[in-house]
């Protein structure tokens, strides 16, 4: 018997949410159900909900920052148990097989990942996301919470913190390079940006945020950075040629491309997570001078995420939220979008309790 919940549903992409039932499937074998505490917001929901990535499957339920307590499992789980303190991100399934999958990179698995909303499902359905009230997922696809961060402030480290962990270690944030801290530069200060600075400071590195102005300067602080620097002032581009190792740019719009390369000092690396939806531009001698590398980076594996988990318990580093009730979510997006949210709106899922559905 399938389980039906309430959820937070679009029917088009300039329709408001209204709450609607989603029948969650049946439990299989090595299924845990999760009775989701809080969901955060990602601009990647907005994206997608409003067709800026390609059309969606509506009705649709988007949400890959889920945070929440197992209810039930599958007869065949061994890993988890009723009680435990989960989250789900992005992805809800691979074929587990391939090489990728085989050597923890889930998300680029070669037969195609099942992301957490708006794909298909090895059945044919179209996933659903975490606005709701509970979830179905492989036990593969699941990880820990650690008993340091509460489920608000977790939730959204389940995308933003992945996000930008990931190509933070992988490009060596934590490296000192001639005995002094990486310097690392973070462009935008947002969901994902703020993260980013705290993981990357937690790393040991000398951060810099890079941002259109310092309005936001004493926050960049508080979050770790050691300075904010406004990329529109005269002769910005000039002025710190050569001066980072590391840039990680989290902002989803036109950037100069040729610019932000020449920030780097030689064999520096221009890391990219934001996915602005119009074509960048690229001069290849930018890239060839000083042997820079620019490269992308797609959330992480499973095994990475729990990493990312175990790393913010560790370090003290959450998510800074602002969390809202169903009925604010139309809302929230259009200040996501505006920039007024500081940083992540997460969805608060008790507030489904009494909610009438439409």
């Amino acid at each position: 018997m399938s389980i039906t919940v309430k959820a937070l549903q679009k029917t088009g992409p300039d329709q408001p949410f209204r709450v609607a039932t989603l029948e969650r499937r049946d439990p299989r074998p090595d299924d845990v159900v999760i009775d989701i505490k809080a969901a955060g917001i990602c601009h990647s929901d907005i994206h997608t909900i409003r067709n800026e990535w390609g059309e969606a499957h509506f009705p649709l339920t988007v949400g890959h920052e889920i945070a929440g307590v197992v209810e039930a499992v599958g007869e065949e789980v061994t890993d988890w148990a009723v009680g435990d303190r989960v989250g789900v991100g992005c992805l809800v399934d691979s074929c587990g097989t391939c090489v990728e999958c085989r050597a923890g990179q889930e998300q680029n698995c070669l037969s195609g990942n099942v992301g957490t909303y708006n794909a298909p499902d090895v059945d044919g359905s179209i996933t659903q996301g975490g606005y709701a009230q509970k979830v179905v997922v492989n036990e593969r696809f699941v990880c820990r919470i650690p008993d340091q961060l509460d489920f608000d402030v977790a939730a959204p480290l389940l995308c933003a913190g992945i996000t930008t962990y990931a190509p933070l270690a992988r490009w060596g944030a934590a490296e000192p390079k001639d005995g002094s801290p990486k310097k690392v530069a973070v462009l935008g200060l947002g969901g994902l940006g703020h993260m980013g600075v705290q993981i990357a400071a937690a790393m040991g590195a000398e951060v810099t945020v890079l941002s259109r102005s310092r309005k936001k300067e004493q926050l960049a602080i508080d979050l770790g950075a050691q300075q904010m620097l406004a990329t529109t002032e005269d002769g910005f581009f000039a002025d710190h040629r050569g001066e980072f190792d590391l840039i990680l740019n989290t902002i989803s719009a036109d950037i100069p491309v040729d610019q932000y390369l020449r920030l780097l000092a030689p064999r520096g690396v221009l890391a990219v997570v934001g996915l602005p939806p119009e074509q960048q531009g690229l001069g290849f001698g930018s890239l060839i001078g000083g042997g820079k590398v620019l490269a992308g980076s797609n959330i992480g594996g499973i095994a990475e995420t729990q990493e990312m988990l175990d790393f913010c318990a560790e370090h003290g580093i959450a998510a800074q939220i602002e969390t809202i009730g169903i009925e604010e979510a139309d809302a929230a997006y259009e200040r996501v979008v505006a920039g007024e949210v500081f940083f992540r709106a997460v969805i608060d899922t008790s507030t489904f309790e009494g909610a009438e559905v439409a």
